[in-house]
């Protein structure tokens, strides 16, 4: 697995702050909730996008895809809820709560599951 350089890691752990505070204070403040989740995902998803796997093993290929669908569902909830905050497309609702679910899911399975495949791989 290509690991990410110091300044990119903090980067992105950064992108995870905002985006847990943008979905923490959406009931308060709606638009500046957006606007922080938007910024923590557009650090944290690219960059987790970046790291990449280079061997054949089809079980951590499988779980690396898994990961990437985890970070397009957050990108769609950044989507729904700049769509609730501004009151415009088709999200009225709480939309966003079904991506950002699914995307944590997926992110939280394929956090255990990789690091776990790569030692039964070495």
């Amino acid at each position: 697995m290509k690991e990410l350089d110091q300044r990119l890691i903090l980067l992105q752990q950064l992108g995870a702050l905002l985006m847990l505070g943008g979905a923490a204070v959406f009931l308060l403040m709606p638009v500046w909730a957006a606007i922080l989740y938007s910024a923590g995902v557009l650090l944290y998803a690219p960059l987790r996008m970046l790291q990449r796997y280079e061997g054949q093993n089809f079980v951590i290929r499988r779980l690396r895809r898994q990961q990437l669908l985890g970070q397009l569902a957050f990108l769609c909830a950044a989507c729904c809820m700049i769509m609730q905050a501004f009151n415009f497309g088709f999200s009225r609702r709480n939309e966003w709560v079904v991506c950002l679910v699914i995307g944590c899911i997926l992110e939280l399975y394929t956090t255990f599951r990789i690091p776990a495949e790569l030692k039964k791989e070495k």
